[in-house]
This record gives structure tokens, sequence and C-alpha cells, in this order.
């Protein structure tokens, strides 16, 4: 069982209707047991950061969550602004993030991406694998990913960085270490590559 959980951010539907053309057997969900229950998770969102952190921490299940990902290792895949909450902290907010993985969440530099570029990156991109992973597992070298986001990550450990893409500047677009992984596209939005991507969490976590 597949847990979209739910904490009152993000586009849930639609990534259940895409987990369901996968085959998957997944809900979206806020009770603790179903929670406490579950095979593999993804943690949606779409909005501000210190706005979904603050939901996700004070929701009823967010302590058996964390027992879940850091003590029995069971696997999750962040989604946007779901990546950026696994961080330790955002420039979007003044909250602490979950700090699952060492890194922070900066705003696109301006000076860096230059006047035809526009803030937020939205559209379709190549993404560039970085290293070996089962999420990718028979995709093509560069797939690309559907994105919509004015923050990207900044890894603290370079060996957590799964995907980068382009704007303006090369920038993480994805990362992965043990059973947590967090992308910043949408795969929901992906069409073939979503999907392949969304197949494999759920055949290979």
């Amino acid at each position: 069982m597949i847990i979209i959980l739910d904490y009152g951010v993000g586009n849930l539907t639609s990534i259940k209707k895409m987990l369901t053309r996968c085959g998957a057997e997944a809900i979206i969900s806020k009770c603790p047991k179903q929670i406490a229950d579950a095979d593999k998770y993804i943690l949606p969102g779409v909005g501000s950061f210190d706005h979904g952190i603050s939901n996700l921490k004070s929701a009823e299940y967010f302590q058996i969550l964390e027992k879940k990902i850091l003590e029995e290792k069971k696997p999750i895949l962040g989604v946007c602004l779901g990546m950026q909450l696994i961080a330790g902290s955002s420039e979007e907010g003044t909250l602490p993030g979950l700090n699952w993985l060492p890194g922070n969440v900066i705003r696109f530099k301006k000076e860096k991406i230059g006047d035809k570029l526009k803030i937020p990156n939205m559209g379709w991109s190549d993404v560039s694998i970085k290293k070996p992973s089962r999420i990718f597992t028979d995709m093509v070298n560069q797939p690309r990913f559907y994105f919509v986001h004015s923050y990207h990550w900044e890894c603290t450990n370079v060996e957590d960085e799964l995907v980068t893409a382009v704007h303006g500047y090369e920038f993480t677009a994805g990362v992965e270490h043990n059973n947590i992984i967090g992308v910043q596209f949408h795969p929901e939005k992906s069409h073939r590559f979503g999907m392949k991507l969304y197949e494999n969490f759920i055949k290979y976590y």
C-alpha cells in the first residue's frame, strides 16, 4: 500500500490517478493507523515552504511518519514542495525543514539566470542523471519532466544528488539517499517519463 500524505497542501488527486494507472494500490490519507501500516509514501506539495512544513509537522500522524522513515527506513518520494521540505531550511521561509537529508533550498539567482529567463522556472526540461538509481530503471539517458518552481535544492553531500536540470545554470533537481528520494519536478504532469518513474518507485522500492 502506498500512502499519498494529506497535510492540506498539494495536488493529491492527480498523483493518485497516475499511481492507479501504474497498477498501484494507493490512497490519500491523514489517518495515523493507515500511515503506520503503509509500505511506502509519497510526500506531495505545492505552495510556500513555511505553510507546508507547519501543516506537516502539526499533522496527527507526523511522529509516526518520522519513525517509519528514519527508523524503519520505509521508502518515501517527495515531489516538488515535498522534496524541498526534506531539506534543513529554505530561503522562502523562516521555519526549519525536516532535515531528513542535509541541504538547503534557495531561490534561483537572477544574476546568474539573466534577463531572458523568468522566475518561476515553468515548463519541460531535460534532466541529467548523476548516479545509478532504481528510480530511473529502463529510462532514457536524458528524460524530460515538467517543472514549476522558484526555489531549488543545494546539496550538502554531493553524493545525495540524483539528477540536475538547467535554468540559466545547473541546479539539483532530485536527491536520493537510501530510502529517501525527492524530485523537484511533477511526475504526475510528465506523461510517459513520469509514469515510468512512478512505476519504478512501485516496483523497486
